[in-house]
């Protein structure tokens, strides 16, 4: 088992669980709150845009259903074209973390997207608008491309976390740029979560295998047969990838290797 002091910790918050569930693109609210619960996951993404203003007059929300003792609110500004309109989105998403109990919850992801057909990061928006956010205060998690340097700028303004896709969100592909991934992870000393792109549990797994400190992802389950079961096999392939990481894998060799050498037997005997 992971031993409990192997904790998340961003800003000045810490968590278990590595893994991250969004909440859109689900058939149902049973679907929803029933994969978050299987993820066993602490961090729950929710697009501001996509929200009432005052939750208590909404009697469809699903936020509702769901136990925010347990859970930490993580407004993303999906949708935003432009850094100021990202900007507006996360203090909308403040005020929504107040509503739900968390007056102390600053945390948001941040999404400048201006270009609707690739779906890609817009890196001098999200530099703009993660500039402004952190000196007013807020933990600011930026989800890019799979840049090296962007990752650092990030990191020099004082971002908790950077967030590489590993390939186009939504889009089921996997992890297709692991070298500059690998190299965001090996040069970041805030934590590098993978967002985006993965479909299936053992992509997961190899994102954590890297060295990540977590997944964040949403289509992958939402969009499954059976989300509540695929949430619950994302949970397991999350843990094994980071249990793998922190075991360290074996050197690879180019010839073979018996597993049973002769000159063991022999000290055996």
């Amino acid at each position: 088992m992971i031993e409990n002091s192997d904790k998340l910790k961003i800003g000045e918050k810490s968590f278990n669980s590595r893994l991250m569930l969004g909440t859109g693109k689900y058939r149902n609210i049973h679907d929803a709150t029933n994969s978050i619960e299987n993820s066993e996951c602490e961090i729950v993404t929710v697009a501001i845009r996509r929200l009432p203003i005052d939750l208590k007059n909404d009697n469809i929300n699903f936020l509702k259903y769901l136990d925010w003792k347990k859970l930490w609110l993580l407004p993303n500004t999906a949708g935003s074209q432009t850094a100021e309109e990202a900007i507006r989105m996360a203090f909308l998403g403040h005020e929504l973390a107040c509503q739900l109990g968390q007056e102390e919850n600053f945390f948001v992801k941040l999404e400048v997207i201006s270009d609707p057909k690739y779906l890609l990061p817009d890196p001098i928006g999200t530099l703009k608008a993660a500039e402004f956010l952190i000196k007013k205060g807020f933990t600011v998690l930026p989800y890019i491309n799979a840049d090296p340097m962007l990752a650092l700028h990030l990191e020099d303004l004082g971002c908790k976390t950077v967030m590489p896709l590993g390939s186009p969100i939504g889009s089921g592909q996997g992890i297709t740029n692991l070298t500059n991934i690998q190299i965001i992870i090996e040069n970041s000393s805030v934590p590098v979560i993978v967002d985006a792109g993965i479909g299936t549990p053992s992509e997961a797994t190899i994102a954590m295998e890297l060295g990540a400190d977590a997944v964040l992802l949403n289509t992958a389950v939402a969009q499954s047969n059976n989300p509540a079961q695929m949430a619950y096999a994302m949970n397991l392939a999350v843990k094994s990838g980071r249990l793998a990481y922190l075991s360290g894998r074996m050197e690879k060799k180019y010839y073979a290797n018996p597993s049973s050498p002769l000159n063991q037997i022999s000290k055996l005997e």
